[in-house]
């Protein structure tokens, strides 16, 4: 079997070095030898430190490479959507077999891929796109393809999740958990497409494409940003037995009609502390999936880092590889379902919302008769003194609501913006699991 791989970053060489030291053990499991027919870069002559390969295996002819008739597999590490989009489509319908960790272009444009993959008759295997050495996309696409699976829950960010779980053991702020998170390496010099729930946007799309087998691009997913959580958000959280964390929610449900959708969303939640996602620290990853006849299953492990994410990469190669030498092919896409993507609008869920109000009788039924006109039930109310400004005493209300539509809690938290009695609105997180 001859590999082109595309990409020779941090997971490229970790690639590599792995192909070079499981070189036997990975012949037995194949049953034929696994070669490096080139790899495409950017540059040539860039320090990659030792790497197992002569220079002559480079080439910054990406198309070229994957063109070559004796190449089997190709292997994309590079990211991003253009030009890995073109040399996949080009790889797929060529009939070779891809192995990619591009989550951005699968949460993009998935379905030229696999439309590609049909028209030439090669696999398409993306392990390594969500949630790194963590074997998930496999189970969720055979493992669990006999059951219904009716929600996923994930923590599949390690950026955010590393940064969070600082806020929540020091009291730190978000900038000094960012500074932390980049000092140590968890953060890259742009951290947007993680604080912005971008990466974990992608990833959700994909969950929720393969639970419910139905086609979700990242444009259907709900996405929020960890980047308005505070200190004082974390500490409100703990007083209730709880945390926060970045979730990535795919949930099956029903429309105003009765037909069956799904929802897909991003967004910072308080979970308590009992729920098994809550003691997922660090830079680690973990995915809830619950399901009719398997119930509740979690999957954890290291979500990113050269190493973890190679080693699913491996993974792929040797699947794709077998079935090559068999003369077969995995199963194609399953998207029969055809679900829609109802509005985050129509997704249920709960609030907690910390008001600065004015101290004074009536307040609390004039806050309470907010939530009631948008049909909004109060779980509960805590309230204490906020210090107030010069010359006039506040108080704090704290309220967490049952579940209701999210347009609904919205709609209720724009109204109390507005009451002359809400000095503001100081924060608003949403509540998953029995907190």
């Amino acid at each position: 079997m001859r590999l082109a791989l595309l990409g020779c970053g941090t997971v490229g060489q970790e690639v590599v070095r792995l192909l070079h030291e499981q070189s036997a053990d990975l012949t037995a499991r194949i049953g034929a030898p696994l070669e490096i027919a080139g790899i495409a870069v950017r540059r040539l002559g860039r320090d990659r430190g030792d790497l197992p390969v002569g220079d002559e295996l480079f080439t910054t002819d990406a198309l070229g490479l994957i063109k070559r008739d004796d190449v089997d597999v190709v292997v994309e590490v590079v990211g991003g959507i253009e030009p890995a989009r073109g040399w996949l489509v080009e790889a797929l319908r060529a009939g070779k077999s891809v192995v990619t960790a591009n989550k951005a272009l699968l949460a993009e444009d998935g379905v030229a891929l696999h439309e590609a993959a049909a028209e030439g008759g090669g696999d398409l295997y993306y392990e390594a796109s969500v949630a790194g050495a963590i074997p998930l996309l496999r189970p969720l696409r055979e493992s669990l393809h006999g059951d219904r699976i009716n929600r996923v829950t994930g923590i599949v960010n390690g950026t955010t999740n590393f940064i969070l779980s600082a806020m929540d053991a020091t009291g730190a702020g978000f900038a000094e958990a960012l500074e932390e998170a980049t000092a140590l390496g968890y953060a890259e010099a742009d951290p947007t497409a993680d604080v912005e729930g971008f990466d974990a946007a992608a990833k959700a799309a994909i969950l929720a494409s393969l639970a419910f087998h139905t086609r979700v691009g990242a444009a259907d997913v709900h996405r929020e940003g960890i980047t308005e959580v505070t200190a004082a958000d974390m500490a409100s959280a703990q007083a209730m037995g709880c945390t926060i964390k970045l979730l990535c929610i795919a949930a099956r449900g029903v429309d105003s009609t009765g037909r069956e959708t799904v929802s897909v969303r991003v967004h910072p939640a308080m979970i308590p502390r009992s729920h098994p996602l809550a003691s997922v620290g660090d830079a680690f990853n973990a995915v809830f999936v619950e399901a009719d006849a398997a119930g509740q299953l979690m999957f954890y492990g290291r979500g990113a880092g050269g190493a973890p994410t190679a080693s699913a990469v491996l993974g792929d190669v040797v699947a794709v590889s077998r079935n090559r030498l068999a003369g077969v092919r995995a199963a194609s896409e399953s998207s029969y379902a055809g679900l829609s993507v109802r509005p985050m609008g129509e997704a249920l869920t709960r609030y907690h919302v910390s008001l600065d109000v004015a101290d004074r009788p009536g307040v609390l039924a004039s806050v309470a008769g907010v939530f009631a006109r948008h049909d909004v039930s109060i779980a509960t109310v805590r309230q204490g003194s906020a210090g107030g400004s010069p010359g006039r005493d506040g108080a704090e209300l704290v309220i967490v609501t049952h579940v209701a539509p999210d347009a609904a809690l919205a709609a209720t938290v724009t109204e109390l913006r507005g009451l002359e009695i809400v000095r503001s609105v100081t924060s608003v997180l949403r509540v998953e699991g029995d907190a």
